[in-house]
């Protein structure tokens, strides 16, 4: 007798079995009857029987031990259900995509954003996304910069739009925009409303400030700013959300850093007050994180992409945010 080599018999399997018998082949085994099956597959008993007995010849391998008030599947049979049922989700999948496919763009964009990033560019991404692909769905889960791009690594963020310290190379960045951070107090602080301050004045105040703002993360230049201002080294009040890092500086707790663009309205509104220094204040910039070895949906490349090009059209002087 010729021995046949196992990749020609692999292939021959490949080529030769009828992939409804292990559609049968899983129910059977979940139904663990072949009565039961049968009703299930819309099959006879006797019709469900010669199947099985064609799958088993097929693989040269006993799959379910029967006798009465007995069923259950041998160890070739439990690897089989384990494998059929994974082949058997793929053909599920395929027909979705298959019939999914079509000129109009579908699928989940999930974005780890920073919390309160404010860019018209990022924004008119997201406009004009949403026009030309209304079927698409967005989500935006705000958190700390580091779970952000935890959340990316991860592949459980399609990106993410936030701050960065240490750079990875499993992952891609492009620089959104630029902001500028000040110190400012509220109305219940001491040094609201004063005018002609200088550094000296703040030292020894209390101060609130980022989770990120150590000398040791993406805030190391607001860490310096507040080290200059000798304000006190003990800080009373930290958020990852910058609207709460806010309430905590108008509250009164202390004097803390935010982002000049972003709370320009609050300073007209008499909500904050500008500390010094009011010149070369830290730049903090905020990145698009993707990871490339991610396999996305057409929605999550066609952001992507809009994203890129818009940055790219875009000098950074204009991207900076005073």
């Amino acid at each position: 007798m010729v021995d046949v080599p196992r990749t020609e018999l692999n292939e021959r399997l490949a080529r030769d079995l009828d992939w409804n018998l292990l559609r049968t082949f899983v129910v059977l085994a979940e139904a663990e009857s072949v009565t039961a099956a049968a009703e299930r597959l819309g099959l006879t008993q006797p019709t469900l029987s010669a199947a099985l007995k064609r799958l088993e010849d097929r693989l040269g391998k006993r799959l379910i031990e029967r006798k009465p008030g007995h069923f259950a599947l041998t160890e070739a049979g439990k690897l089989l259900y384990r494998e059929a049922v994974e082949i058997h989700g793929a053909i599920l999948r395929l027909g979705t995509l298959v019939r999914d496919v079509s000129d109009e763009v579908r699928g989940h964009v999930r974005i780890a954003m920073a919390s309160h990033v404010v860019c018209p560019v990022f924004d008119a991404a997201l406009t004009a996304f949403h026009r030309r692909h209304p079927a698409a769905t967005i989500s935006i889960d705000v958190s700390a910069s580091r779970e952000a791009v935890g959340a990316v690594t991860a592949r459980r963020a399609s990106l993410a739009v936030c701050l960065v310290h240490d750079r990875s190379p499993k992952l891609e960045y492009r620089r959104l925009y630029r902001e500028y951070f000040g110190l400012f107090c509220g109305p219940p602080h001491p040094l609201f409303g004063r005018r002609g301050l200088a550094m000296a004045d703040l030292a020894g105040h209390s101060s609130v400030s980022f989770v990120t703002d150590r000398m040791s993360d993406a805030l190391r230049p607001v860490a310096m700013m507040r080290a200059e201002a000798e304000l006190e080294e003990r800080i009373v009040g930290t958020s990852a959300h910058l609207e709460e890092v806010r309430r905590m500086i108008v509250a009164g707790l202390g004097v803390g850093p935010l982002p000049m663009h972003v709370v320009r309205r609050d300073i007209e509104d008499g909500l904050l007050w500008q500390l010094p220094p009011y010149e070369r204040m830290p730049a903090i910039d905020v990145h698009i994180i993707w990871n490339p070895r991610a396999r996305m949906n057409r929605a999550e490349e066609a952001l992507l992409a809009d994203l890129q090009a818009r940055i790219e059209a875009t000098p950074i002087e204009a991207r900076t945010y005073s």
